[in-house]
């Protein structure tokens, strides 16, 4: 049974290759920690690398290969979004992330397809990247944040970037990256990550959805990481909102979970009920297959834990494995 991943960063060689000996890649540096642990220097900011993100793609083939997984959809490692960083930064190190993942996708075509980097603070240059990489470098789509530091994505500033994407078909997949709403609060016990993301996910489709984006751009191809978060747990609080809310109803005429189906969400959730419980309220044609390689939040074995569900049917296995991304990106 054929695997495509949809959820598989890419720290680019480029960047291991530019911070060698000190150097730097786009004013991006890079050291160990005291535990000899590598971490890029991005701004203010210090990010663990993970052993994993620096193999080369003959490497990350052979892992493939022991995981079961015949494509990977490589996005880009979101510690690398850059949108607090200038502009100019930003777009040069999505440029050079776009060409790699371009190239390694010109390479080996049967085992990697592209979703790329874009400068999300400068709405315009987010734009003609996006273009670019869509009509110039055979890219699915692209990644992003589920917001610019602190803007969420529904106001009028970004429309211009949700147009583009539906005329372009793109494929846009939600990852958070740096801090989420809960990271201020209890930047502690990995819980940014772990409750953070969710929460994050959550007001991304809410956002969208209240803010008339999915209204007005229907053609959209949304994929919201990591199950979408507390998206289909919180539903039925989200509709009973707009049932008794005058601002909830402010742009929509169709409660939330009429747009339930307006995306799709990977399958990391952790759980087989929880599995089986996204699968029930979406639609098992909306759930996609994903690992979050390669990361220690990724499954172990996570083809062989679908494969092993008992309460999924063949069919569904199949669909999440495979059949929904190539229907979804055409591969």
């Amino acid at each position: 049974m054929r695997s495509i991943d949809i959820h598989a960063h890419l720290t680019p060689q480029c960047f291991w290759r530019a911070t060698e000996n000190g150097g730097d890649w786009h004013t991006i540096r890079r050291e160990k920690d005291a535990r000899g642990m590598e971490q890029a220097i991005v701004g203010d900011r210090r990010q663990s690398l993970p052993p994993r993100a620096r193999w080369t793609p003959q490497e990350r083939l052979a892992d493939m290969d022991s995981l079961g997984v015949d494509v990977h959809v490589v996005s880009p490692y979101v510690g690398f979004y850059n949108y607090h960083l200038d502009t100019a930064v930003a777009l040069a190190t999505s440029r050079a992330t776009n060409d790699e993942i371009s190239e390694l996708v010109r390479t080996w075509p049967k085992r990697f397809a592209g979703l790329g980097p874009v400068p999300m603070q400068d709405v315009k240059a987010a734009t003609t990247e996006l273009e670019r990489c869509i009509t110039q470098l055979g890219l699915k789509g692209v990644e992003i944040n589920d917001h610019v530091n602190g803007r969420t994505l529904e106001t009028a500033e970004f429309r211009m970037f949700w147009r583009a994407a539906e005329q372009l078909g793109a494929v846009v997949f939600f990852h958070q990256g740096g801090e989420t709403l809960v990271t201020p609060r209890a930047n502690r016990y990995h819980l940014p990550n772990t409750i953070g993301n969710l929460v994050d996910r959550a007001v991304t489709f809410a956002t969208l959805v209240h803010g008339g984006v999915i209204d007005a751009h229907p053609d959209l191809k949304l994929v919201l990481g990591h199950g979408g978060g507390y998206t289909c747990y919180g539903i039925g609080r989200m509709d009973h909102g707009w049932q008794v809310r005058a601002e909830a109803r402010e742009h929509i005429a169709q409660p939330p979970s009429a747009y339930l189906r307006k995306f799709y969400y990977d399958c990391i959730v952790y759980t087989e009920p929880a599995l089986r419980f996204l699968i029930d309220t979406v639609g098992v044609d909306r759930v996609v297959f994903g690992t979050d390689w390669p990361y220690d939040m990724a499954l172990d074995w996570p083809v062989a834990w679908i494969l092993g569900m008992k309460t999924l049917t063949q069919q569904e296995k199949e669909a999440i494995l495979s059949k929904n991304l190539e229907r979804l990106l055409g591969i």
